[in-house]
């Protein structure tokens, strides 16, 4: 029997599982991670690099380490030039994983990895059982959850229709199949990953791409204030009791769709240039003749006619939807909000044993919870340090 099994193998999985080791409240032996993909960060760096994003939105004290100030080391060592970006020192895409990697390599992450899809956790006796698609059961005294939004990607309706009929024209950016990049090209999005899309679309196929949002660029630095990371804003959030206000608290707060404003600048910029389109408006319909795809839009009745459509249109709000998950929590009794999202205690653990991580611990981790400093608040919590 393992001490623990951690589902989810992104960097909140990951994160947890190298201060479990690191600060010795387990060995390697003893922990297994379950994923879908064959390493740690698989999907994060495959996303990352898809839409060519260059600097992280987070500052450099939030990492997969548990040293706060141990990217910034392993940054000076590497010696490279322009790792770090602006007054928050938001590190470099490639200085952030290859970080990532030595800390794992350090920790020897790769023994505990088990590839695989869960399709049943269940209690036995005074251990957990997690049965895997491969026909693997595995038992362990505890659990982590902490899947993330990871496959539960949002496309509006009519996207989805256009997708399903035409898959290599159009899909969801971050789909494991991309449609192939054939100009004109539209991103559908008006948030940080459209934003990036469009700056790397620009350089690729200058003039012949468009941005469709249904907003103009909300810029904020960071998806959240950076009050929420302590007591400035979380003390009062605590005291909350209804969990109904809550979440909606969290939705008021975290700046949903933003970008930071060095991203907005050069969007500006690129736009004045003629390098992209910007249509603030949104679309009602869809038409196919052989060469185009024609996108009505709702606002101004004009057309957009491209090749390519590609979603940047973020994670859905259904996360809580998978059938062992609903299972699990059917047979447990475990409690739920309103909102359909676990109450958990001040470690995180939903029952006896079982804990959860990333947007399932957003009730009481509060808006920061999804993101990489949240992963550090939940390892922080979950090992007990």
């Amino acid at each position: 029997m393992y001490d623990w099994i951690i589902i989810g193998g992104g960097i909140h999985g990951c994160t947890i599982a190298a201060s479990l080791l690191k600060n010795r409240k387990t060995d390697i032996t003893r922990v297994k991670i379950i994923d879908p993909y064959p390493e740690p960060l698989y999907q994060w760096k495959k996303r990352t690099e898809t839409i060519s994003m260059p600097y992280l939105r987070s500052p450099g004290v939030h990492h997969v380490d548990v040293n706060p100030f141990s990217l910034k080391a392993y940054g000076k060592q590497a010696d490279g030039k322009g790792t770090f970006y602006g007054p928050y020192s938001r590190p470099s895409l490639s200085l952030f994983n290859t970080h990532s990697k030595s800390v794992f390599q350090e920790v020897e992450l790769q023994k505990a990895w088990v590839k695989g899809d869960v399709e049943k956790i269940k209690r036995v006796n005074a251990a957990w059982e997690v049965q895997i698609d491969t026909g693997m059961r595995l038992k362990s005294k505890n659990v982590l959850v902490a899947t993330g939004t990871n496959n539960k990607l949002y496309t509006p309706e009519w996207g989805k229709e256009l997708s399903a009929a035409f898959p290599n024209q159009a899909g969801h950016i971050f789909e494991d199949k991309v449609p192939s990049f054939i100009p004109p090209v539209v991103v559908i999005g008006g948030g940080i990953t459209a934003a990036h899309l469009v700056i790397k679309l620009s350089g690729l196929f200058p003039g012949k791409v468009i941005q469709i949002a249904r907003h103009e660029n909300r810029i904020h630095d960071f998806d959240s204030d950076p009050g929420w990371l302590g007591p400035k804003n979380m003390r009062s959030f605590e005291q909350i009791q209804s969990y109904d206000k809550r979440r909606k608290l969290i939705s008021e707060v975290r700046h949903k769709g933003s970008v930071p404003r060095e991203l907005a600048t050069r969007l500006k910029r690129l736009q004045k240039e003629g390098s992209f389109t910007f249509i603030l408006d949104e679309v009602g319909s869809w038409e196919k003749n052989s060469s185009s795809i024609h996108l009505n839009l709702t606002h101004s009745n004009e057309t957009a006619k491209v090749k390519t459509v590609l979603f940047a249109t973020g994670f859905s709000s259904r996360l809580m939807e998978a059938r062992w998950l609903q299972e699990l929590i059917q047979e447990n009794q475990l409690q739920c909000a309103n909102c359909g999202f676990p109450i958990v205690d001040e470690s995180l653990e939903w029952c006896e044993h079982l804990f959860v991580s990333g947007p399932l611990a957003e009730l009481e981790l509060g808006p920061s919870a999804r993101n990489i400093a949240g992963a550090r608040k939940a390892a922080e919590r979950i090992a007990g340090v």
